[in-house]
């Protein structure tokens, strides 16, 4: 294992946000407030130092015949070469790990980074650690002399961690758990370029290439693994029939749970249910896509029980799928959580308002994948699938001879050995009044329904894959938002004229349709949703085991 060198290393793996580990009171938890923000400061400062100031100095080259004699004795490097060949012919072959001889700050900072990967959700093991901890700490780099195989050992590992922290796992991989978001293009090499040319000053530093959710994440992660090495978390038993002013022996153990998960901060020996704790509870049940109704009912204490080993695997597989991401976009975006059951709209990194969505069944599973919003579509038809023609209309049709105008469709052909079937438009239309459209090979769009009542379900997998809006109206005016001439009245009106007319939007908005599991809300408070189409073992897998595919 690298040793750390950072003055602020003993407290870099503290979480930067603060969730209380014990079950007392009081004093001690004054105490710890003051640690915690002593910590904060440390691990602020040790930050700092990451992307700050690297050497630019230009005066001190070496030969450029020495990378390539490096190279040819390092092939685990090889992937990189381009990247490392590139860099050093940028800067014509000056140091850039070394300042008047002496190594800076932030190759420590590196190689410890490097040798603590698994506090970044990562469990691959770099190439030569032991060859870069002994350079690293080598007594030839106390001299004033610069070495040549620290410095190219240095750039060479750093291409290694941002292919692994900020990039990850390859395409393939994400694609073999049917990730089809496309995967973010991201020069590392013009990144360490202008990270080497920061002044070290403050406000100076760099954000990392890597989705704004990951470093939440990875701090939470932190928190949750402290958690798991101090406490026992034992199966709080059934409160059935337990109400806001009851007495129970359980109350304590629910009250303890919840302050160790930082929904609860009071008297935690107490065995009444009081306000304060009905309030945590409604606090934890929001945080995990539960009905808010502040009682511990079975499906709430099943989320209290979960064990923290497979919080912390839940972590880690939404920290690999954030290092896929695009960074940030600086326009209007929509953005689909499955398991979430919400649609996002965002405009750059605001989000300006959130709804509920109704998405695909686990055997009509919704597609994880990108498009470009480009058309509105009020008063539409629908087109009726033929999966769901062969499958659900005909076995009905056969029950029922008029079924077909019970259901305000007509049949306008045949294709494929089956009758080509559209409903009309109307309140009744299974797309309700309004459909986006944002063409894709997967036939997936988002509409609205007239199913209203589903809006209101915790859990809403519901669909045949397409994607039900609980707010249309509102999302057709904020994507006809650049055509003033779209008013709110006359929304209204073409999504119940019963004709359809279709909209092309004078600016494609971009679709992400993603999945995430375990993710940071607006108050940056840990939020985790139920797995409801078995995606995170098979990634957790990969990552854990080491052996997947970079």
């Amino acid at each position: 294992m690298l040793k750390g060198v950072c003055k602020y290393i003993s407290v870099a793996l503290i979480p930067l946000i603060y969730i209380p580990l014990g079950c007392n009171h009081g004093g001690r938890n004054r105490q710890q407030t003051t640690a915690d923000s002593l910590k904060k400061k440390a691990v602020k400062e040790w930050n700092k130092t990451i992307p700050g100031s690297f050497s630019d100095q230009t005066e001190a080259t070496f030969d450029s015949t020495l990378l390539v004699t490096f190279l040819k004795t390092h092939p685990a490097f090889a992937p990189y070469t381009k990247d490392i060949n590139q860099f050093y012919n940028k800067r014509k072959f000056a140091y850039a790990w070394y300042n008047n001889g002496k190594l800076i700050e932030q190759a420590g900072n590196l190689a410890d980074r490097l040798g603590n990967l698994q506090n970044e959700g990562i469990y691959k093991a770099v190439p030569y650690p032991k060859a870069l901890d002994s350079l690293i700490f080598s007594p030839t780099d106390k001299t004033s002399k610069s070495n040549i195989a620290t410095e190219l050992m240095l750039t060479a590992q750093y291409f290694v961690f941002s292919k692994l922290a900020f990039q990850g796992m390859s395409d393939s991989t994400s694609k073999a758990v049917n990730w089809f978001l496309p995967r973010k293009k991201i020069s590392y090499n013009d990144y360490l370029d202008t990270l080497l040319k920061q002044t070290g000053k403050a406000g100076s530093t760099l954000s990392e290439p890597v989705y704004r959710q990951y470093d939440l994440l990875k701090a939470y992660l932190a928190t949750y693994r402290a958690l798991d090495a101090k406490e026992k978390w034992g199966t709080i038993p059934s409160a059935k029939g337990i109400k806001p002013g009851d007495s129970s022996a359980i109350i304590p153990q629910i009250r303890t749970r919840l302050y160790k998960l930082g929904d609860f901060k009071g008297d935690t020996l107490s065995n009444v249910f009081d306000d304060a704790l009905q309030q945590a509870i409604n606090r934890f049940q929001l945080r995990h896509g539960l009905t808010a109704d502040g009682l511990p009912g079975p499906g709430t204490l099943a989320e209290m029980n979960v064990p923290l080993k497979k919080r912390i695997r839940q972590i880690i597989v939404n920290m690999e799928r954030c290092r896929w991401l695009p960074v940030s976009l600086n326009s209007d975006y929509l953005a689909v959580n499955i398991p979430e059951f919400k649609l996002h709209v965002y405009h750059a990194d605001s989000l300006l308002w959130t709804c509920n969505v109704v998405v695909g069944q686990k055997v009509h599973q919704t597609v994880i994948f990108y498009g470009q919003m480009q058309y509105v579509v009020f008063s539409p038809y629908w087109n009726v699938p033929e999966s769901i023609v062969r499958n659900e209309v005909l076995p009905e049709m056969r029950k029922n001879v008029n079924y077909i105008g019970k259901h305000n469709m007509i049949i306008t052909g045949r294709e494929n050995g089956l009758p080509v079937i559209k409903q009309k438009p109307g309140p009744e239309n299974s797309l309700g009044l309004v459909k986006f459209l944002f063409p894709n090979s997967y036939n997936i769009y988002l509409h609205d329904t007239p199913s209203r009542s589903l809006f209101g379900e915790s859990s809403r997998a519901f669909s045949h894959g397409c994607i039900r809006v609980g707010e249309p109206a509102r999302l057709a005016a904020f994507l006809l938002k650049y055509d003033t001439t779209w008013t709110a009245a006359k929304i209204n009106k073409a999504m119940h004229l019963g004709k359809e007319q279709t909209i092309t939007l004078k600016q494609k908005v971009p679709v992400f349709i993603a999945y995430f599991t375990a993710f940071t809300d607006r108050d940056n408070k840990l939020n985790f949703r139920q797995d409801i189409y078995d995606r995170d073992e098979q990634l957790a897998s990969m990552i854990l085991s080491g052996n997947g595919k970079y």
